[in-house]
């Protein structure tokens, strides 16, 4: 997942203490760091709201410079000039916004709430410069035979980024586009932080050790942990993923696994001052009526003509097409599973709290496999090694920690990324575990973006951030398979960034269309199931021991493993989605119906009364994944029928490596991304490859 540095707010105010000179601000300051990162132990939370302020200011005024410019409009002073605009602002949200979802706390929140609206409000004030839009229009009418490749693309999306923001609308459809979008960052930051509540309120306390009957050696030691931290006797399981997924997979406790199951599945949908259901009518409301006013009949129709799928009908039969090929195998899949477990003593209907319990127990008897088998194999560290080998053997780069640079938290690692040549190429920050402060699931964010500013090529401050299981007193982190999978995935990501070689940061890096930039990430989840990358590094972490050979082809024949099942699954939340943000008039109705029938079509196991999908999505609701999560499908056609290049090459093929690198990672959006793709390819993806 790609993190969304958005202009979100809420209406409180936060009390703070100003800083009485700029050259106390660390964030407006020349920092004196190892490749110019940020010198987060100096940062304080006093020195956020002055540094936005100055930003905005010198940002005004960089925008003011333009539209006083006396000389016609140019591309050099009109269209560049805006790119170069904003750099301060642009660190300091950076920084600000990643730590609200990586480390954050109540202060940091409230900061939010009330630097949000400024932000939204001064975004807004530049995109709806008239005077401004003058100028870029003018340019954009120009010829631009002059104008390279990279240039035009530029032109091309500042004058549709004014566009799609409401530079053509009149003075009084503009108000109401402020009003709009003031709302809607208000909102999508109340929904996030709901959930993230949700998230930390649950915990599963457990004092017998009967309760733990069926739980792994693993499981149980990190919830004795957990309970430690949290000041309690006994073992303690929470809602995060390393600690919730174990459970629900091993423990015999129906019972249990259903309350731990219904607390995860009801965040947002409590009856308290978390539920998201209001939220969720206003968002896509606003949302609608913000696409109405541009002049779109749907908000998924606002937001892909700017897409690969480019159309919501082109979206809607994608889907389709994969789920009428999913269906029948998903089917199979479930009635499989359902009937092992009647075989082994069920005398009741498979419910979804039991579908990982005897989905696991039927993998482990048809492939004798399963995760705890797996894990001691995937040390962290190893697993870092492995991943940083595959990316020496295919691109050349090393990696090299530098104690120097300072992560925003303890636990983070600190890496400098280095070409086959010696020469620099990233920060890179690897942040591993759950926190209180850090939202759930993985992703892969920016504190720099690549560019090059006439006066040299500047490199980027990338960081991963991931919730993965916990080392513990006597055992060090082991992963498990999903979790190296995740880590792979957003290591592609991350070599999206580190590689890029643009000039314009807006055109650089993970700067592409959404249902394309998940393509680099999900090509390198490709290498998990190849036996010669799983020799460079899957060793045993107490005897040193390779992984057996009867283990890979294990992983190689369990691959499939209810694959019909796994794609339904994700297509549900494609096609939620898509209908949310499909309404041609605005919603009125009740959230929970409006789910149950856009699901029913999916739904392979009863759906409890109680739980939702919508009231915790935050890829949709607040992450930037609006009328987009089709993307995850369409980015695996793409990756399949790439990867089958390396397959047919050789998986450590330098030549396609880096026909690979140079046509798709390194050029960012300054091509259009299907062009892109055929020039590595040599030919429009089909979904053959992924139907294999």
């Amino acid at each position: 997942m790609i993190a969304k540095l958005g202009l979100m707010c809420l209406c409180t105010v936060f009390v703070f203490t100003s800083c009485s000179t700029e050259e106390q601000n660390p964030l407006l300051r020349t920092w004196n760091t190892p490749r110019d990162t940020p010198p987060f132990n100096e940062i304080k939370i006093e020195h956020y709201r002055p540094a936005f302020e100055a930003a905005m200011k010198a940002q005004k005024e960089e925008i003011a410079a333009i539209v006083d410019n006396s000389d016609p409009a140019s591309f050099e002073n009109t269209i560049e000039a805006l790119e170069k605009s904003g750099k301060l602002l642009s660190r300091v949200s950076n920084i600000f916004f990643n730590l609200n979802s990586a480390e954050t706390n109540d202060s940091i929140q409230a900061l939010a709430r009330e630097i949000s609206p400024l932000l939204t409000d001064h975004s807004n004030d530049i995109l709806l410069n008239s005077k401004l839009f003058d100028r870029v229009k003018s340019v954009y009418k120009q010829p631009c035979e002059d104008l390279t490749g990279t240039e035009r693309m530029l032109l091309e999306n500042t004058y549709k980024q004014f566009v799609r923001n409401g530079a053509n609308l009149s003075e009084e459809e503009k108000e109401k586009y402020r009003e709009i979008s003031r709302k809607l960052s208000d909102l999508t930051l109340k929904y996030g932080e709901n959930v993230l509540a949700e998230t930390n309120a649950y915990t599963l306390h457990l004092t017998k050790k009967e309760d733990l009957e069926g739980l792994p050696e693993s499981a149980v030691e990190a919830a004795a942990a957990t309970a430690k931290e949290k000041g309690l006797d006994g073992w303690a399981f929470t809602l995060q993923q390393p600690s919730m997924a174990p459970f629900l997979r091993y423990s015999n406790r129906r019972d249990l696994r259903e309350q731990l199951y219904m607390a995860y599945n009801r965040r947002g949908a409590n009856d308290n001052e978390n539920n998201n259901y209001e939220i969720i009518r206003e968002i896509v409301n606003l949302r609608l009526e913000m696409a109405n006013l541009l002049g779109s009949k749907t908000y998924a129709d606002f937001v892909l003509t700017e897409r690969m799928a480019q159309t919501s009908s082109g979206v809607r039969d994608f889907l389709s097409q994969l789920l009428a090929a999913s269906l029948p195998a998903a089917k199979k899949d479930v009635d499989e599973v359902a009937e092992y477990a009647k075989r082994n003593g069920a005398d009741f209907d498979l419910q979804r709290w039991d579908w990982s319990y005897y989905a696991d127990k039927l993998k482990d008897e048809k492939y004798s496999l399963n995760e705890e088998l797996l894990r001691p194999y995937f040390q962290l560290d190893k697993v870092i090694d492995g991943i940083f080998g595959l990316a020496n053997q295919l691109y050349g780069l090393s990696f090299k920690i530098n104690s120097e640079i300072q992560g925003y938290h303890p636990e983070v690692k600190c890496y400098e990324v280095f070409d086959e040549n010696g020469e620099f190429l990233a920060v890179l920050y690897l942040d591993f575990f759950p926190r209180a402060g850090k939202e759930g699931g993985a992703w892969m964010t920016n504190y720099r973006e690549q560019e090059n500013d006439g006066n040299g090529d500047i490199r980027p401050i990338v960081s991963l951030v991931c919730n993965f299981t916990r080392p513990t007193e006597t055992t060090p982190s082991l992963l498990t398979y999903d979790e190296v999978e995740t880590f792979m995935h957003e290591f592609g990501h991350g070599l999206h960034g580190m590689l890029s070689k643009g000039k314009y940061a807006s055109l650089c890096g993970t700067n592409v269309y959404r249902d394309f930039v998940e393509l680099p990430s999900q090509i390198m989840e490709n290498w998990m199931s190849e036996e010669t990358f799983l020799n460079t590094f899957a060793v045993h972490y107490k005897t040193g021991e390779k992984i057996p050979k009867e283990y890979l082809d294990k992983i190689s024949e369990s691959k499939r493993y209810l694959a019909g099942y796994l794609s339904v699954r994700q297509l549900s939340f494609g096609i939620l989605d898509m209908d949310w943000h499909s309404l041609e008039t605005p919603f009125t109705g009740d959230v929970v119906a409006f789910e149950d029938s856009s699901l029913k079509i999916t739904d392979l196991l009863p759906r409890p009364v109680g739980t939702m999908t919508g009231t915790a999505f935050t890829h949709i609701f607040s992450g930037g994944y609006a009328a987009g999560y089709y993307s995850y499908k369409w980015a695996e056609v793409l990756d399949a029928d790439a990867f089958s290049v390396f397959l047919s090459k050789g998986i450590f093929d330098k030549k396609t490596a880096n026909s690979f690198r140079t046509n798709i990672l390194e050029k960012g959006g300054s091509e259009h991304p299907m062009e892109l793709y055929k020039k590595f390819r040599g030919q429009s993806p089909t979904l053959d490859a992924l139907l294999r």
